[in-house]
């Protein structure tokens, strides 16, 4: 055997059916055997490879082992003369093993090997070549100087960024993305470190290939892409701190006491200093522009109250009560801005209809509110009318100031249908067309691309994939989709490198398979299209449903001592309140199913009751219970929640 392929796979399903069809294309010329280690992920991914790839070896654990365990698995039983290490989040080249393979053959002091690596968009991967992480390494990085000196060789060890990415070099370290060993290797310096459950694994047999003798080589003759961070998220302050700690691990293990000692420190510093920041930019994020438009309805609201009472209320003198600017305002502005939250309005891109709506929501509930409210609470129903419309001209105002200020997060109007083209055979473009076609946001165009050499004749084709350039700017095209079925992968990563600088978003789809992936940057989940699939899986539609749960349990635990003897089963009854209330489940969920039918439509949390319970029928055969999920996914809405949730009431102390 020459070649043993091991992928370790943890939730990412459509992302590793993708990365086998592109292994499954470049080990046709190659005795290559492929091994799943799976851990124990929840989304189909076992039955998906019985299904669709039984050449397969699967590797099934009932628990997540975590990276390093889980590859030497695989390790144990592989045969092959080389290992490659693969991430399921990749798509490699039709010739990247020959080409490998061949440079290892022909480089025998070579005991690793990593490739040049780009992402979604098709931008090159830093990572692709490391240097050894030491304290005074570390620290370049840690503190920025790395990023502000790459072509320095003091400052830019980290990722070897003074190196041409396009030329062959000797590195210290390579990426766990894609890594290649040679087994001999393996068997002498032994499989990955368990102490390594997530990151840090590939840096530490990196070392220890060097220190055994052999080299390591960055070898940019072929290409990957690596949509890097699909069942992690990189931003985040948990992978902030088991990155870090990983690094603690090999200071330890490879360092001096003295320099593992400093390490250390210097990592714990970063781990606060970059969660510290974390922290900060999602405040940032999530909180500046809710608090700017609260002080500025304050401030004009104070205006506005000062005027009218002085002008129209008291005009022989007086003012209203303290209690209006400090209890009554506040009040009125937290239900404007969370109607206007539960609307969209602070959604991207900016949508001044959905913040109109939210306000006058808002205005609607204060309304009700304030004529149940005592005689010596009711203020004045003018200022909250002229509250909302003031709210609404300065949260308008604002936007657009930050709009034409260039603000890219502040664009100001509803989403811009995506002008699609598809590149691919006549056959494969017709098919991937029909699911983008079924989805609720219609594209403005979809063009189909032809991608075979020589183009075949075919009167519904704009043009070839060589022609990409020209048909992107010639019909606007916002969005590239590439049928993974007929074009090879370096086609792609070559039109995706071309037009890099562009405004364009590439996804790829796979053959056989209703998904469409994509992912244009670390902190990006890959979208998926499935037929008849969509509404459900809204930003809005999700917060909704949350709300209505939200305001169901509340509602309920109000009118608990009538309730409770309205159920059939008040024990579950209560724990059922409980999860909902604090978003361990939702009252309204899908009907149960096989498996393998809830994987097609998007995850909500398990549900009380289903829509199947609205019907009253006892009995529904199979295909009826999956009917009605796909509707329901299809066409959600909270009313028809409400509705179940009606149906149904006596069973909401389900089991």
């Amino acid at each position: 055997m020459k070649l043993s392929v091991i992928i370790v796979n943890y939730n990412v399903k459509h992302f590793l059916e993708q990365c086998l069809y592109s292994v499954r294309k470049a080990a046709t010329t190659l005795d290559c055997e492929v091994f799943v280690v799976d851990n124990n992920s929840v989304d189909g991914s076992v039955n998906m490879l019985a299904e669709k790839f039984p050449e397969v070896k699967v590797i099934a654990n009932h628990e997540n082992t975590g990276f390093s365990k889980a590859n030497n698995q695989a390790i144990a039983q592989a045969t092959g003369e080389y290992i490659l290490l693969l991430n399921p989040d990749t798509l490699v080249e039709d010739d990247t093993f020959q080409k490998v393979i061949q440079f290892m053959d022909l480089h025998p002091e070579a005991g690793g090997l990593g490739v040049k690596m780009v992402n979604g968009s098709g931008k090159f991967l830093p990572e692709s070549k490391r240097g050894l992480p030491t304290p005074e390494v570390a620290f370049y990085k840690i503190f920025g100087l790395a990023k502000l000196f790459p072509k320095s060789k003091r400052f830019g060890q980290y990722h070897l960024s003074y190196l041409d990415p396009d030329k062959v070099h000797e590195v210290d370290i390579l990426s766990g993305a894609f890594l290649l060993i040679r087994k001999k290797v393996i068997d002498k310096i032994g499989g990955l470190d368990e102490s390594f459950f997530m990151y840090g694994e590939d840096i530490d047999i990196s070392y220890r290939i060097v220190k055994a003798g052999y080299k390591n080589f960055y070898f940019p003759l072929t290409r990957i892409i690596h949509y890097k961070g699909e069942s992690t998220k990189k931003s985040s302050i948990n992978y902030v701190m088991v990155f870090y700690q990983a690094m603690v691990i090999f200071a330890k293990k490879h360092f001096s006491t003295k320099n593992a000692r400093t390490f250390s420190l210097l990592i714990n510093v970063a781990i606060y200093f970059r969660a510290f920041l974390a922290i900060l930019k999602r405040m940032s994020d999530r909180m500046v522009l809710p608090l700017f438009d609260a002080a500025i309805i304050y401030t004009g609201i104070f205006f506005i109250q000062n005027y009218w009472a002085q002008s129209v209320i008291f005009r022989d003198g007086g003012n209203y009560p303290p209690e209006f600017l400090t209890i009554a305002m506040p009040a009125y502005i937290l239900v404007w801005l969370f109607s206007v939250y539960l609307s969209g309005g602070y959604d991207r891109p900016i949508s001044l209809y959905r913040i109109f709506r939210g306000l006058f929501s808002g205005t609607v509930v204060i309304l009700v509110l304030y004529s149940l409210l005592d005689e010596s609470w009711r203020f004045s129903r003018a200022l909250i009318l002229l509250g909302a419309l003031w709210g609404y001209i300065s949260m308008t105002a604002t936007r657009l100031i930050l709009n034409l200020a260039g603000l890219r997060n502040f664009k100001v109007g509803e989403v811009q249908n995506k002008r699609y083209v598809v590149v691919g055979d006549e056959e494969e473009t017709e098919r991937v067309a029909k699911i983008l076609t079924t989805i609720e946001t219609q594209p403005a165009f979809i063009g189909l691309v032809n991608s075979e050499n020589p183009p075949a004749p075919a009167a519904k084709f704009i043009g070839t994939v060589e022609q990409i350039g020209d048909i992107v700017d010639i019909y606007k095209i916002n969005e590239i989709i590439f049928c993974a079925k007929n074009v090879p992968a370096r086609t792609i990563i070559d039109r995706m490198s071309e037009l890099q600088n562009r405004q364009v978003d590439y996804k790829i789809a796979p053959p056989e398979s209703l998904s469409i992936i994509g992912s244009n940057s670390i902190n990006t989940a890959g979208d998926l299209f499935t037929l008849e699939i969509n509404s459900i899986s809204k930003l809005v539609n999700r917060r909704n449903k949350r709300f209505l749960d939200f305001a169901v349990s509340l509602a309920l635990l109000m009118a608990f001592p009538l309730v409770i003897f309205l159920v059939r089963n008040p024990f579950y009854f209560i724990r059922n309140l409980l999860w909902v209330f604090f978003s361990a489940k939702t009252w309204v969920g899908y009907c149960k199913t096989a498996a393998h039918d809830s994987e097609k439509l998007p995850p909500i949390k398990p549900g009380v009751l289903n829509p199947a319970m609205a019907l009253r029928i006892k009995q529904l055969n199979h295909e009826t219970l999956e009917r009605l999920n796909l509707l329901y996914a299809r066409d959600y809405k909270t009313s028809n929640d409400l509705h179940i949730i009606i149906k149904g009431f006596k069973n909401l102390g389900n089991h």
